[in-house]
């Protein structure tokens, strides 16, 4: 990855000034099995990494890292952990993948935005596939009593950790407004970038559009994830800073040497009886525009890989990937890091792969450049890598899809479509408004 230069690096060497964090003290322990992670909760802001019941939630924040626009932030945050890793006096009984000290992150799509985060939570509530569970407390060290111990840390046999829950309220009053752009205006952005396609200037470009609501009381995040979870269990749901959703699509994940990754790009709706439902996979599975589309998407993912793996396992042509709401073209990639590539930690490879072109476009520049002309909006952490980190560079990494910004009562969400010559502006904006729909369904009152 590279460095960020001149001017950059002192903006980043304040930034990491700003956001050293004292030394940690951190405890991991097993725990009885917890078959709901997201019920565990007991505040209204949380953070989660949570599919088929396995995952991570926490809450509370031992230490933030908020990182400056740029393309060095990926790096930054990396500085960072490293700082705060090192530093740390951690004891990890669980030895599971995901205990011991870790961060949530989320960052922007674009190198230009501001409001990348990296968080140490207080309190982590891990479970993984086989069942096994563990808690971690985080503590800053001047916290420590005179007799040592750690306030807020985890006694024998205890299974969660101290403190009142705060019960969840339902979102109430749930109004609907308009983006950065009207559903014309948007209709109008496609259309201008077809013609930029058929000029030749770009392969592919992702438009996204935003949507706002406001609520009559502050939003629980508790909520949106239960709901999201429950209805998209083979999403990844999650939580970090305020950005909540559940998004299909993994980015990449690092277990030791070997990575996984999932590529989805090439989009269409559920039937509404059985037989419609296989008419329309089979028009997915044979679209000659989606499967464009999505071989773009995996090019760029094998451009970055291939290099960095001794072993890259890539399906030949996409499967079918069905959810309850999309049928999508997805082709599952599997890894084997080359020897000096395994030093890259899950964040490292998040950045290296970002922005995939399942999210900005082909060619790469020219998609992001045409986004911010068209888009008349910032995406924020939209559409940019979201997941967790480990102390020893494993972690998992997903794109930021089918989510909210959260801001008290109110909330932003986006959804966006690939674009390729002969895309058709409503048809698009069809596309988009089923992706917006399972955020829709957890802001509204009854679910």
């Amino acid at each position: 990855m590279a460095k960020p230069e001149g001017n950059q690096r002192d903006t980043y060497a304040r930034a990491a000034g700003d956001c050293r964090a004292e030394p940690l003290i951190v405890r991991s322990t097993p725990v009885p099995g917890h078959d709901n992670l997201l019920s565990a909760i007991p505040e209204p802001e949380a953070f989660a990494w949570v599919r088929h019941g396995a995952g991570l939630v926490g809450w509370g924040e031992a230490a933030r890292a908020t990182l400056p626009a740029g393309t060095g932030r990926f790096a930054a945050g990396e500085e960072w952990l490293r700082e705060i890793t090192d530093s740390a006096d951690v004891r990890d009984d669980a030895r599971c993948r995901g205990s011991g000290l870790v961060a949530f992150g989320s960052f922007t799509f674009d190198d230009s935005s501001d409001g990348s985060v990296l968080v140490v939570p207080r309190v982590l509530l891990g479970r993984d596939r086989h069942g096994r569970a563990w808690l971690t407390t985080v503590t800053p060290a001047s916290e420590r009593g005179r007799d040592g111990q750690v306030p807020g840390g985890i006694a024998p046999g205890e299974t969660a950790a101290p403190g009142e829950s705060i019960a969840p309220d339902e979102p109430v009053d749930v109004r609907w407004h308009d983006g950065s752009l009207s559903a014309m205006e948007w209709e109008q952005a496609v259309a201008a970038a077809v013609r930029r396609i058929d000029h030749g200037d770009l392969r592919k470009v992702v438009l996204a559009r935003d949507l706002y609501a406001s609520a009559a009381r502050p939003l629980d995040q508790r909520v949106l994830l239960r709901r999201l979870a429950a209805r998209y269990p083979d999403c990844y749901t999650f939580a970090c800073a305020g950005l909540v959703g559940a998004t299909p699509e993994l980015l990449i994940s690092r277990d030791g040497s070997e990575v996984t990754a999932v590529v989805l790009a090439g989009t269409m709706p559920r039937g509404s009886s059985d037989a419609e439902d296989a008419r329309i996979a089979t028009a997915l599975l044979g679209s000659a525009k989606e499967n464009e589309e999505h071989a773009y998407a995996v090019t760029s993912l094998r451009e970055i890989l291939g290099p960095l793996c001794g072993e890259l396992d890539i399906a030949p042509s996409p499967e079918l990937i069905t959810l309850p709401n999309l049928q999508h073209l997805g082709t599952p990639v599997r890894g084997t890091l080359r020897p000096r590539a395994g030093e890259r930690s899950a964040l490292a490879l998040a950045a290296a792969l970002h922005p995939t072109a399942a999210v900005g476009g082909t060619p790469t520049a020219a998609a992001v450049e045409l986004i911010r002309k068209l888009e008349k909006m910032d995406r924020g952490r939209y559409a940019g890598p979201v997941g967790w980190i480990d102390s020893g560079g494993n972690g998992e990494w997903c794109i930021a899809l089918r989510c909210a910004q959260l801001d008290g009562n109110k909330a932003r969400l986006f959804a966006g479509c690939g674009i390729v010559a002969g895309s058709d502006p409503a048809a698009e904006l069809a596309e988009t408004q089923i992706k917006l729909r399972p955020m829709q369904a957890a802001l509204e009152e009854h679910g």
